[in-house]
C-alpha cells in the first residue's frame, strides 16, 4: 500500500473529471449531453482519504460485525478471514509487538505467508474498499453501520481492538494509530514526487537507433532481492492443500475459487452439478460446452466467466473428474 495510485484516487478523479467533462460538453457541443447533476457527482464521489475526508458518519461495533460479516462475508473469506476456499486470509501474522511499534518484522525479514493486515497501512483504505466493493457480488450494498461494524470485526480478528469495541468516524483516527504496519507507507519514490529520484532507470536510445533497440526499465539492483520472492509469499486463492492432478489443474484454472468439491462457494459444489447432469444424454458434452462458454441463470444470477483459453483435453478432463465425483 505505499503507493495511492489506486482506486480512492480513480474515484476522486472521476467525481472532476465528470463534473468538467459535462460543462464542457454542454457549452461547446448544444444538445449533446448535459451537466451532470450534484447527485449524479456524489454517486461518484465517495472516496475516503487517509486523513478521513469524506468518512460518512456513524458507528458500527464488533458484535454487528459478526453478525455482518458471517451472512455476507465468510462464505468467500472464511468465518475467522482465514480464508481457505477463495481468497487469501486477510488477519495474521501480526503481534502484539507490530502493533505497538506500527511495523510489521514479518515484512521486514521476509518470513513468508502475508495477509492483508500485515500490509495494510492506513484503515481509509480498508474502509473504503469494503464501502465500495462489497460483497463481491453485491458491491455497495452495505449499509453504513454494517460497513464500520464490518471493519470493526476485522480488527479484533486482527487483535488490534476488544470484543466490545463500537469503531465510529469519531474514534476510526485513533484506531489508524494502532495498524500493526501502519509505519510501513513510504513516500520516498518516483511516484509519489514528480521531480523526485525514480525508482526505476530508463535508457532509451532517441536517434539512429538499431532496429532491435527498445526503452528498457532496470529495478536497481541494490532493491533486488530485498523482501525475497513475493510470489512465494502469498499462496493462490482456492484451498490451502490440493492433491496432485486433476484437482490441481482445477485449482491452477481457478476452478476451485468458486466451487467447492462438495459444498457450494459462489457457485455450486461439484457435487452438486454431478447430481444434476449424471444420466443426462450428452450430459457431459453440455457441461463441456458451459465450462468453456461460460453462461448464468442456472445456478443463480451470479454468471461464470467464459474459459476461450481452456485446452479440449483439460476441458474433458475437468468435467469427466466433476461428473465422476471429483475423485
Amino acid at each position: 500500500m505505499c503507493r495511492r495510485f489506486d482506486r480512492i484516487l480513480v474515484c476522486a478523479a472521476a467525481a472532476i473529471l465528470l463534473a468538467a467533462a459535462s460543462a464542457a460538453v454542454a457549452g461547446n457541443f448544444p444538445g449533446v449531453g448535459r451537466t451532470a447533476t450534484p447527485a449524479e457527482i456524489r454517486a461518484w464521489d465517495i472516496d475516503v482519504r487517509p486523513d478521513f475526508k469524506g468518512l460518512p458518519p456513524g458507528s458500527g461495533s464488533v458484535a454487528k460485525g459478526q453478525e455482518v460479516w458471517e451472512s455476507k462475508c465468510a462464505s468467500c473469506h472464511g468465518t475467522f478471514a482465514e480464508s481457505n476456499d477463495v481468497f487469501m486470509p486477510l488477519v495474521g501474522g501480526t503481534t502484539a509487538r507490530d502493533v505497538k511499534e506500527g511495523r510489521v518484522k514479518a515484512l521486514v525479514t521476509g518470513d513468508v505467508f502475508r495477509t492483508t493486515f500485515m500490509k495494510l497501512s492506513s484503515i481509509s483504505t480498508l474502509w473504503d474498499y469494503i464501502n465500495r466493493a462489497m460483497p463481491w457480488n453485491a458491491p455497495k450494498s452495505l449499509a453504513t453501520e454494517e460497513v464500520y461494524a464490518s471493519v470493526a470485526y476485522l480488527l479484533h480478528l486482527a487483535d488490534i481492538v476488544p470484543a466490545d469495541f463500537v469503531l465510529s468516524d469519531r474514534n476510526i483516527a485513533e484506531v489508524q494509530g494502532k495498524l500493526p504496519n501502519r509505519n510501513g507507507m513510504t513516500r520516498t519514490h518516483g511516484l509519489w514526487e514528480v521531480n523526485g529520484k525514480p525508482d526505476v532507470k530508463n535508457v532509451a536510445c532517441m536517434k539512429n537507433c538499431p532496429a532491435q533497440s527498445r526503452p528498457a526499465s532496470v529495478f536497481p539492483q541494490e532493491e533486488k532481492g530485498s523482501h525475497g520472492d513475493l510470489a512465494d509469499q502469498s499462496r493462490l486463492p482456492g484451498p490451502a492443500t490440493v492433491a496432485p492432478g486433476i484437482q490441481d489443474l482445477a485449482r491452477r484454472k481457478g476452478c476451485l475459487a468458486c466451487h467447492g468439491v462438495d459444498k457450494r462457494i459462489v457457485g455450486p459444489g461439484f457435487a452438486e452439478v454431478a447430481a444434476r447432469y449424471r444420466g443426462e444424454p450428452a450430459g457431459d458434452a453440455r457441461l463441456i460446452d458451459k465450462v468453456r462458454r461460460g453462461g448464468s441463470g442456472v445456478w443463480g444470477p451470479l454468471p461464470m466467466p467464459p474459459n476461450p483459453d481452456l485446452a479440449d483435453a483439460d476441458a474433458i478432463a475437468l468435467v469427466h473428474w466433476i461428473l465422476n465425483g471429483a475423485k
